[in-house]
């Protein structure tokens, strides 16, 4: 939910605060960067052989979903490189489809004390991806000299994208 500030207007959300969560998989880890989370439909051309005109008609086609990249730092939830660890894994013999949900959220201060205002799923923007699976891991550069934190890198696969908000 955006913030009112006190001339009346809506400050936009920002992009900095942020849940990734995965279902059935307990724990949590904190990811610096979410990005390509996308959709997009293929476009179907085709004229009829008897059609007045010679301009096509256009038509919706399958739907594609890029997959999303994770960045983070070290996490200590063993339950999450569990996953990733099953999912590129030669062996897999468990099921390692699960949903993956993104939410922004927004941080207001009331009395000094920052309160999250995801209590209702309306004060929230959501997408939900449907059996999700990672289909690439990266392990961070490791340079002696440079003072950097070691971020890991996960790309992630899915089916379908919700939005329900």
């Amino acid at each position: 939910m955006p913030v009112l500030n006190s001339s009346g207007m809506y400050y936009p959300l920002t992009k900095m605060n942020f849940v990734v969560s995965v279902d059935g998989i307990s724990g949590s880890a904190a990811f610096s960067e979410v990005t390509g989370v996308d959709a997009s439909v293929d476009v179907i051309e085709f004229r009829q052989g008897n059609a007045g005109s010679l301009a096509p008609v256009k038509i919706p086609g399958l739907v594609k979903h890029g997959n999303i990249t994770l960045r983070m730092g070290y996490t200590r939830s063993q339950d999450f490189k569990t996953w990733i660890q099953a999912c590129v894994s030669e062996r897999r013999n468990e099921n390692i489809r699960h949903n993956v949900v993104i939410e922004l959220i927004d941080i207001v201060t009331t009395d000094q004390s920052p309160q999250s205002v995801t209590e209702g799923v309306d004060s929230t923007l959501t997408w939900i991806l449907k059996d999700a699976w990672v289909c690439k891991y990266s392990g961070p550069d490791l340079n002696a000299s440079a003072s950097e934190v070691a971020i890991e890198s996960v790309e992630i696969a899915y089916e379908e994208l919700v939005i329900p908000n």
